[in-house]
């Protein structure tokens, strides 16, 4: 009896294994195929005025960093003369101010470490004025330009030599308010 029950299941077992299983009507579809991806257009180039970029908004102080030659004119020892890089880069900053006529900005002045306190804020304050009398003789509003003098106070360049000296003997044009 043992041996018929088993044989029995066994005959069941197999039979279900060999059976063509139906295919199940009610299984979802099968997930969409991503869509293939045209082929990619050649960029265009922006145009050559164009200064938007993804973190650059016109008119912003990071579109006046990318747009001008610089933010900072630097001086001779002891002198607050413009020379032809500063007012080329001057240049560039009063071109730059054209288009945003409303643009506020800051001008400071430094020194080197050499002199006293005193001396050295003189000297920033004569540095950042010679840039706003040039910059108001490009056509920029007196009035939108403000002046500050650091004097050695906010160096550049820690150092007490002359490669250090001469990146502190500067004016920085900020946007707003003064950061160098």
């Amino acid at each position: 009896m043992r041996a018929t029950k088993f044989a029995l299941i066994a005959g069941v077992a197999l039979a279900a294994a060999c059976a063509k299983k139906p295919k199940p009507a009610d299984l979802p579809p099968p997930p969409p195929q991503p869509a293939q991806a045209a082929p990619a257009e050649p960029a265009t180039p922006p145009p050559a005025d164009a200064t938007v970029t993804s973190t650059n908004v016109p008119g912003s102080a990071e579109d006046f960093k990318a747009n001008t030659r610089g933010t900072m004119v630097f001086f001779a020892y002891d002198s607050y003369d413009l020379d032809g890089e500063a007012r080329s880069i001057l240049d560039s900053q009063s071109t730059w101010l054209a288009k945003y006529p409303g643009t506020r900005i800051t001008v400071s002045g430094h020194a080197d470490e050499r002199g006293t306190r005193e001396y050295n804020i003189a000297l920033g304050e004569r540095r950042a004025d010679a840039v706003k009398t040039y910059l108001a003789g490009k056509g920029v509003a007196g009035s939108s330009i403000a002046t500050i003098s650091y004097g050695k106070e906010r160096p550049l360049v820690e150092g007490s030599d002359e490669a250090a000296w001469a990146k502190n003997r500067r004016a920085a044009t900020d946007i707003g308010g003064p950061t160098g």
